[in-house]
């Protein structure tokens, strides 16, 4: 699938920063996204000096020599890159901004290349190559597409993450990220979007009174329940703004009798650690096990989130007790088994419009899960269309590798970042777009809206709400109003 170029006129919209000039200069820097003052002088030694550090203490090392043995330039991975797809610039193909990279490693930190540039007169490594890495790095999603047509087996995806690793180490990195980050790791209420345990159980127990009058069942939010079987990690944004996602959640463990429970201890799933810093990534994953643990549960349950699942599904063993790491399950695989199992009953004459799904890339692109959330979606809505390429070779929704949290680069998210995605949507025709992810749903929002495509994005939980059947057993009785007066026969 191919997309057209951007025209002259969506290129200067979607390029346009929004940083003020005195800014930029102060901080010398001229990217798109917001940055937090750092020290500007000599970035040079200490970008060299952080990527000294992170080689010496991690396995990075074994993967870039492996990379630079291999040509970092075909371009076989541009046909698959839908960022160079919209813009046709040859900085945008994989190959390219990996070898920013690449380059350096092989200049300052092989023997080879020391060596050549002590008889060449190279001085190394420069403040503009930095400014290029710095703006390179976060054009890409890190969907890693490209690593499907790489002939040589280069992580493009990988190299990214390292070098936006090491940039952050400098003080190069999203404000967004990081100071949602540090309200994660050191504010007050401990999660990413802020949210006090007061507000987090008053949010809870509206829902449940909403659901209560809906479906005449009470369907419960367990808080803090010892010993349960599942300790639920959801995008802690859900609570603000998926409420039909975690309401869909509530009611299928409702109808299937399981143990869950939310924590208040800790309770959100992202991870943006993920995105720009190993060291994040850890401290976030540890965060996650010692809630398990002081609640004593059994298993960690990820809600409809690519990018937290793949960081706890992935990231627990490493960091957490290896093979006796919590196994982690997202939730829906959880909801595929009790479906499958006779457990979770949906009524196939709900869900009329015609519905196609999304795959998170995070949760597809390595084959994790693929097929489980069609067959859901296929026996009880009769309107199912596949779009294509999915699954594993899924084109991102466009907001992929932290970039949709960026809220000022939303012009280059929607016009440049979305633009094959968007194109995709649209010859669907669907009504409805699932899409089991936090920062999916968010950039694909934003993406119809500014690509003015009629759809209606929604989770995977959204409409098993709708469709769910619950157990005659399950309902509550409703007392007549005069029951218990004394006035019945008056």
């Amino acid at each position: 699938m191919r997309t057209k170029r951007i025209t002259p006129e969506e290129r200067e919209r979607a390029f346009k920063s929004l940083r003020k000039p005195d800014v930029e200069e102060k901080q010398r820097l001229h990217v798109r996204y917001h940055v937090e003052d750092f020290d500007v002088n000599d970035r040079p030694r200490r970008f060299l000096e952080a990527f000294a550090a992170i080689l010496k203490h991690s396995n990075y090392r074994m993967a870039l020599e492996h990379f630079i043995r291999m040509s970092a330039k075909c371009s076989r991975c541009a046909v698959s890159c839908q960022v160079y797809q919209a813009t046709g610039d040859l900085k945008d193909i994989p190959c390219y901004r990996s070898e920013l990279l690449l380059s350096v490693y092989r200049r300052h930190f092989t023997y080879g290349g020391m060596l050549k540039g002590r008889l060449l007169g190279d001085p190394g490594l420069t403040d503009e190559k930095i400014q290029e890495m710095a703006e390179s790095f976060w054009n890409c999603t890190a969907c890693r597409r490209c690593s499907i047509d790489c002939p040589s087996g280069i992580d493009h995806g990988l190299i990214t993450h390292l070098g936006r690793y090491i940039l952050s180490e400098i003080g190069i990195a999203p404000r967004a990220l990081v100071v949602s980050t540090r309200e994660q790791l050191e504010g007050a209420t401990g999660n990413t979007s802020a949210i006090p345990v007061p507000a987090l159980t008053d949010t809870l127990e509206f829902l449940e009174e909403d659901m209560l009058e809906e479906k005449q069942v009470e369907i419960k939010f367990p808080i803090d329940v010892e010993g349960s079987e599942y300790v639920f990690f959801p995008a802690v944004s859900d609570f603000l703004m998926e409420a039909e996602t975690l309401m869909g959640i509530a009611a299928v463990f409702t109808a299937t009798g399981d143990s869950w429970t939310t924590g208040t201890g800790y309770f959100d799933g992202i991870n943006y650690g993920l995105f720009y810093s190993d060291r994040m990534l850890e401290r976030i994953v540890k965060k996650i096990d010692a809630e398990t643990r002081r609640l004593k549960g059994k298993k960690v349950l990820i809600g409809e989130c690519g990018h937290a699942s793949r960081s706890a599904k992935y990231f627990l063993p490493t960091y957490c007790g290896g093979k006796d790491a919590y196994p982690v399950i997202n939730i829906m695989e959880y909801t595929y088994e009790v479906f499958k199992n006779g457990r979770l009953k949906l009524d196939p004459n709900i869900v009329t419009e015609k519905v196609a799904y999304h795959d998170p890339c995070n949760i597809a692109r390595q084959g994790w899960i693929i097929d489980k959330p069609r067959e859901i979606l296929k026996a009880f809505c009769k309107n199912y269309v596949e779009m294509t390429p999915s699954g594993s070779n899924n084109i991102c929704c466009g907001g992929g590798g932290g970039t949709v949290s960026i809220d000022e680069i939303r012009p280059y998210r929607t016009t440049i970042g979305g633009k094959l995605k968007a194109d995709q949507i649209r010859r669907s025709g669907c009504h409805y777009l699932v899409a089991p992810c936090a920062n999916c749903k968010k950039q694909l929002r934003e993406l119809v809206e500014d690509q003015k495509i009629p759809v209606e994005v929604v989770g995977l939980h959204d409409l098993i709400y709708k469709a769910i059947i619950f157990d005659d057993s399950l309902k509550v009785k409703k007392i007549p109003a005069e029951a218990g007066t004394g006035e019945e026969g008056k």
